[in-house]
């Protein structure tokens, strides 16, 4: 079956405004049917306990303080410390039966009560947690009321007065004052977990967290589209195979043909210019696994690092607590791969027209400078803004805005921003001779789109403030977070791989546009409006449950092509013979759609199908997901784009792919090793702790200090140093190759041997436009 690249182009304009139809009425709604802030909360006397105001300036000490980098609210955040929505929950439960078993039985506490007593007590406490109703004014029972303050008070204690056993630092929130107001939004958002939406028979959450004590259990719905999610995964599967056979696109083929040797391509100043983002990335990576490594151990010894701080005389738990090198991990994450991912973006441009745009390298080093003022700034922010340095207003414009991988300041995001506009106007510059003379689908608008979409999507972190309910906040937040990965991201690893292969003339270009389209309606079909499976359970209604479901069980299927074409181009790099020249990139890409199949794709429909995410919701079986979906397609992914751009910057014969190898087999070996010895079976046994308990209980520091799971956490360590092993090795072989580095060579007028054959292929007849 012959499809044009017009149709394919016509049906991804057609996705794309379903998808943003879609998500725009989600936004509408998020804003209309998410549970509202109560002006007052009283006691059944009257009287004021919290405000409006106080729940406010709850959620701004909650993210003032990164204390989403330390635990999570609804399910969202770091697994170090306590789900703060399921904590509040299993407080307000426990207190309020110890009020009711001493005002109903006079009963010193509620464990001294018989069980067929502890059954009634059980059921006041239930029905008064679900009867509640939300308006202008939220009334609570004297029970409610008596727990509402104990809650407060437990979470001054633990909050401003530390608690090392938990990983808590003496004035981690700086004042009493500002732990009530703390405890005023987690109780907030408890409450409405609890409280049962009006006309429904379940809570604004959908039941979430599994708490039975407050009368929280998995919704029917959960287990009905679990399974319709299991029969669209075998039916879609089966049509978007036969989809992806019967549509012809011709795959990479080496045999007889000429593939450029770097050493042969003419290079421009800008594209060593580009190449300087790869040092930089260098340093980035290797920052961000050493402190993943500090983080890994930290679940061991929560107050130091093996002994050696207390040693020194150091309190490394309030100099660096979990909470900001946790934001610093993440952010460092995202850093590095983007800052690989940019400077590929430049240095493509002059490989394939052969042209350099007028004091591009000019431009390129600025946009460098930026990236350096913004991650800086960004990273310095966040330590004095959860320091509590920076006062008033600013700590979230200059600060931390403290909202997980969105934690730097609004100023260094808008920095961010302006970034990728710059990067988009620069990569434009540069394809300038290539955007005249294709159609508006062609590969170099591809990269363009790809690219600029990035920066269009994180538009939606602009779309809030610390004042905005947590639930809209959420919804803009997985905009970001969850559209990049699922959309832009993907959209991206297509296109770059498809430039790569045209560049080393394993496909013609027209093949590879048409591929890019087929992806990218794969990847927009499915992944944009898979976002919603973020939405089940942090306050949206529950026709986000269908809605997620269907479309997060689509989004395995494009990362099935995108291995199949990896191991197509495999395929195609081995039949070229030890000719080629690109065998070691191409490992790398191989290893992303790999590590994209079993991360994203096996890990990901896992634990997203409803019933399962219910109980595993913030669990480690999330932080295995994590990890290999964003390391292992995102990161091998840039690391193979480096080696790439190394291999055209190093002087003739100085090439040697040794260490770079070396430390390919480390993270590799590493990251399995992370994932299944150790973030897999701890995740599994929190799964089994939520069955048999409560999800609080999963969360707990009573659940990380069992011996079986230190044991896991111990065993979890030969991953981590063989990921820090490889990255320090890679570093090294990095700057070792900026000493046989070749020299920029003035640009020639016919262009060179990669950009005249695509001008040729370009010059032929549009016939070939199947």
């Amino acid at each position: 079956m012959l499809i044009r690249r017009e149709t394919l182009a016509k049906a991804l304009v057609v996705a794309f405004v379903f998808n943003l139809i879609v998500m725009g009425a989600g936004a509408y709604l998020a804003y209309e049917q998410s549970p509202q802030r109560p002006a007052e909360v009283v006691g059944p006397d009257g009287d004021v306990i919290a405000t409006n105001d106080d729940i406010v300036a709850g959620k701004a000490v909650f993210q003032q303080n990164s204390l989403m980098n330390h635990g999570s609210i609804l399910g969202n955040g770091a697994y170090f410390g306590a789900d703060y929505t399921a904590d509040a929950l299993d407080r307000l439960t426990t207190n309020m039966r110890e009020y009711v078993a001493r005002e109903r039985y006079g009963a010193s506490s509620y464990a001294a009560l018989d069980e067929a007593e502890q059954a009634a007590v059980n059921d006041v406490v239930e029905r008064q947690l679900s009867d509640g109703e939300f308006g202008e004014t939220l009334e609570l029972t004297a029970a409610e009321a008596y727990a509402y303050g104990e809650v407060r008070e437990s979470y001054v204690e633990q909050y401003h007065d530390g608690d090392r056993e938990a990983g808590i630092p003496a004035g981690f929130v700086s004042t009493p004052e500002d732990a009530r107001r703390f405890a005023d939004f987690a109780v907030w958002t408890a409450m409405f977990s609890a409280i049962d939406r009006p006309g429904t028979a379940h809570s604004y959450t959908n039941d979430w967290p599994y708490a039975p004590g407050a009368g929280n259990d998995a919704p029917v719905s959960a287990l009905t589209w679990s399974v319709v999610a299991m029969v669209l995964l075998v039916g879609g599967g089966g049509l978007g195979i036969w989809l992806y056979s019967a549509v012809e696109l011709p795959e990479p083929d080496a045999e007889g043909v000429d593939v450029p040797d770097p050493a042969d391509v003419t290079l421009t100043p800008s594209q060593f210019a580009a190449a300087r983002f790869v040092p930089v990335a260098a340093v980035l990576f290797l920052a961000q696994t050493l402190l993943g490594g500090l983080m890994a151990h930290y679940y061991i010894e929560r107050g130091g690092f093996y002994g050696l701080a207390s040693a020194l005389g150091v309190d490394a738990l309030s100099a660096l607590p979990f909470a900001i090198t946790k934001a610093w991990h993440i952010d460092l994450a995202i850093l590095w791969i983007a800052t690989l991912w940019l400077g590929i973006g430049l240095f493509l441009p002059p490989l394939l027209t052969g042209r350099e745009p007028a004091n591009q390298k000019r431009y390129v080093h600025v946009l460098l400078g930026a990236l350096f003022v913004v991650v800086v700034g960004g990273l310095l922010g966040i330590w004095l803004g959860s320091q509590g340095y920076i006062e008033g207003a600013l700590w979230w414009i200059i600060g931390n805005e403290g909202l997980e991988y969105l934690e730097v300041g609004r100023l260094w995001q808008v920095g961010l921003l302006v970034g990728f506009a710059l990067w988009t106007a620069l990569v434009a510059r540069g394809f300038k001779p290539l955007l005249s003379r294709e159609s508006r689908f062609g590969l170099a608008h591809m990269i363009i789109y790809a690219g600029g979409s990035i920066g269009l999507l994180f538009t939606a972190s602009m779309f809030y403030t610390p004042q905005t309910t947590m639930v809209v906040t959420e919804f803009w937040r997985w905009w970001v977070v969850h559209m990049w990965v699922e959309g832009a991201f993907e959209f991206f690893v297509v296109a770059v791989v498809a430039v790569a292969l045209v560049a080393m003339n394993l496909l013609s270009r027209r093949s590879a546009e048409k591929a890019v389209m087929l992806e990218a309606l794969l990847v927009m079909g499915a992944g944009v409006i898979g976002v919603s499976h973020h939405y089940w359970w942090i306050g949206l209604p529950d026709y986000w449950v269908p809605i997620g479901s269907v479309f997060s069980t689509l989004e395995f299927i494009p990362l099935v092509f995108i291995l199949f074409e990896a191991i197509g181009e495999y395929r195609a790099m081995r039949d070229a013979g030890e000719s080629f020249p690109y065998t070691l990139p191409f490992m790398f890409i191989v290893a992303s759609g790999v590590w994209n199949f079993v991360g994203a794709g096996v890990l990901g429909f896992f634990i997203n199908l409803p019933l399962v995410n219910y109980y595993e919701h913030g669990t480690f079986l999330t932080v295995g997901h994590a990890h290999a979906s964003m390391f292992g397609a995102f990161g091998f992914l840039a690391l193979g784009l480096a080696v790439y751009v190394l291999q055209f910057t190093t002087k003739r014969g100085k090439w040697d792919g040794t260490n770079l190898r070396r430390a390919f087999w480390l993270w590799n070996v590493g990251l399995a090793w992370m994932v299944f010895i150790g973030d897999v079976p701890v995740g599994f046994l929190q799964l089994e702790t939520v069955f048999t308990a409560n999800y609080d209980a999963a969360r707990s520091v009573a659940f990380y200090s069992r011996d079986i799971i230190q044991t896991l956490f111990w065993a979890r360590l030969p991953g981590d140093v063989l990921l820090i092993l490889g990255t320090a090795l890679f570093s090294y072989d990095v700057l070792k190759k900026r000493f046989v580095r070749r020299d920029p060579t003035a640009a020639s007028s016919d262009g060179t041997v990669i950009s005249r054959r695509i001008f040729d292929e370009g010059a032929g007849a549009e016939s070939d436009d199947d």
